[in-house]
């Protein structure tokens, strides 16, 4: 049922799902459990939300510290994002390195985030309606980020929207990262 594929970012996947089309609309499967666990992927999402934002608007980078880390599963249902994630996982080959690509509701696509990654989006469209599955409860005192544009990510647009709070958080280079990923043996 779906299509996956790795990303750069070793744990990081891109997920396609076949886009049912007719004259009502479409329908998306973005989630099912037992193809989840054949893959080797999370099933268990404790939190479910959306943000709608309009174009040009960067939301980003974030990610929960330990111990209320978590998996994510973002998809878009309506407009297109440029989807940004960035390894932060210390001992990682790609540490410091980021993925870039489309979401969109047309593609019926999802990214899979694994714990340990930054991510954020650029929207595209002249609105955006993104949805995050996330495998904790949401910890003010563990929800944080590094700076948008700290790592050199050619975002898609010469006038960003941010916010307050993304503007103040801290540039990569400046972030001491708690995260580290499992060594294959």
């Amino acid at each position: 049922m779906f299509q996956i594929r790795e990303l750069v970012l070793k744990g990081c996947y891109e997920l396609k799902s076949k886009v049912l089309d007719d004259f009502r609309g479409k329908f998306v499967k973005i989630f099912h459990e037992d193809e989840f666990k054949m893959m080797g992927l999370e099933t268990n999402f404790s939190e479910e939300y959306y943000s709608e934002s309009k174009k040009n608007v960067i939301r980003g980078m974030h990610f929960q510290t330990p111990p209320m880390d978590h998996v994510k599963l973002v998809y878009c249902v309506e407009g297109s994002a440029i989807d940004a994630v960035v390894d932060l996982r210390v001992n990682s080959e790609t540490y410091g390195q980021f993925t870039l690509f489309e979401l969109s509701a047309s593609k019926g696509n999802a990214i899979y985030i694994p714990k340990g990654m930054a991510h954020g989006f650029c929207v595209l469209s002249e609105k955006a309606i993104m949805v995050y599955k996330v495998s904790t409860i949401y910890s003010p005192e563990n929800d944080t980020g590094i700076h948008w544009n700290s790592i050199n990510i050619p975002w898609p647009t010469s006038s960003p929207i941010v916010s307050d709070r993304d503007q103040g958080l801290p540039p990569f280079n400046q972030f001491l990262s708690p995260f580290s990923c499992e060594l294959n043996a």
